[in-house]
């Protein structure tokens, strides 16, 4: 258990009143993050404050109202999830890295420069937004800031966001090993095996064609045969 020395406020505001409990800060962000964990070895104290810093607590019936339980240890596992944890500036800087990082790679996954219809390296995505001033929420989902962080640095960084449909042919006898790779990396909308070749029609995101073009290069000695039927945004 933490000390309250050591302790961070996690927040929610509920029912028009507000709900504080005093956490270990690294902890409390693993919780958060879905990590799973003893919710009594992340509280500093067992106990639901008004105002944690006048050591003001909040009464069972307030709890009952906002949380439909007075239990601290169920009250508390909702303020961490639901609510606000205080971070220390190394811990936001961390988080915001993160997903910089992460939102920059299902971008460059993702989308092409719409003149050369080669990817964007991760690094290129990266300076962009820090170029365009873009805020990351270190909680929200990556996949739910793609679109805005797109809006904010097409003005530097031109990038159409698209997935590819592509028919491949693979000789029956390297079938087995491409066909594994294929479904790792891609969605396979439709198949059929011959005699002698494995046909399919897969979808992938566009910024990745030139990697799973090389990869099949290699794994069939270079005799496969692709096609792109369609090109749409996303």
């Amino acid at each position: 258990m933490v000390s309250v020395e050591k302790a961070v406020i996690a927040k929610i505001s509920k029912e028009g009143m507000e709900f504080e409990i005093l956490v270990d800060p690294d902890l409390a962000l693993d919780f958060k993050k879905g990590k799973p964990m003893s919710i009594e070895n992340i509280l500093a104290v067992n106990e639901i404050f008004r105002d944690s810093r006048k050591g003001e607590r909040v009464s069972s019936k307030d709890l009952e109202k906002a949380f439909g339980t007075s239990d601290v240890f169920k009250v508390a596992e909702k303020i961490i999830k639901e609510g606000e944890v205080q971070m220390t500036t190394e811990q936001r800087r961390k988080l915001i890295e993160e997903k910089t990082n992460e939102i920059a790679t299902i971008i460059s996954r993702n989308g092409i420069d719409p003149k050369t219809k080669l990817p964007h390296p991760v690094t290129r995505i990266i300076n962009a937004m820090k170029e365009a001033k873009v805020n990351i929420d270190p909680f929200k989902p990556a996949k739910e800031q793609i679109k805005s962080v797109v809006e904010k640095i097409q003005g530097i960084l031109p990038i159409a966001m698209e997935r590819v449909e592509i028919a491949v042919k693979i000789p029956i006898e390297y079938a087995g090993k491409a066909n594994a790779m294929i479904r790792e990396i891609s969605e396979v909308k439709k198949e059929e095996w011959t005699s002698d070749s494995w046909i399919g029609v897969i979808e992938i995101p566009a910024g990745i064609q030139g990697d799973i073009y090389s990869k099949l290069n290699k794994l069939t000695a270079g005799n496969v045969q692709v096609k792109i039927l369609k090109e749409y945004k996303i």
